[in-house]
């Protein structure tokens, strides 16, 4: 991963307006170049049904979400836990009894 050219730039989340998303989870996005840089809220219950093969790294900073990995195990992302995955090494999906507020850079 390379970082664009950028000037210092703080992100104060509460001022970023979430994306349109079909569902009561919440996704803010900054985006710096090809860099994705998000704030995710998923709401109790949140079940993702296709599988994500984009990169990322993933910080889980309030509750707790499971990563199930394609012809794979599950993995439970806990509050203060980080996880990494390439893209399209492997394909997952994440959910979440519970909720959880997620940090990703993709």
């Amino acid at each position: 991963m390379e970082f664009p050219a950028q000037p210092f730039t703080l992100i104060d989340w509460a001022a970023v307006e979430p994306d349109d998303a079909p569902s009561p989870s919440s996704r803010r996005t900054c985006q710096f170049g090809d860099l994705n840089v998000r704030m995710v809220e998923l709401a109790p219950g949140h079940n993702n049904e296709y599988w994500c093969d984009k990169g990322h790294v993933i910080h889980c900073l309030k509750g707790e979400v499971d990563i199930e990995i394609q012809d794979g195990p599950t993995h439970r992302l806990k509050a203060g836990m980080t996880c990494h995955v390439g893209d399209g090494n492997p394909p997952h999906r994440g959910r979440t009894a519970t909720g959880a507020t997620l940090f990703l850079v993709d």
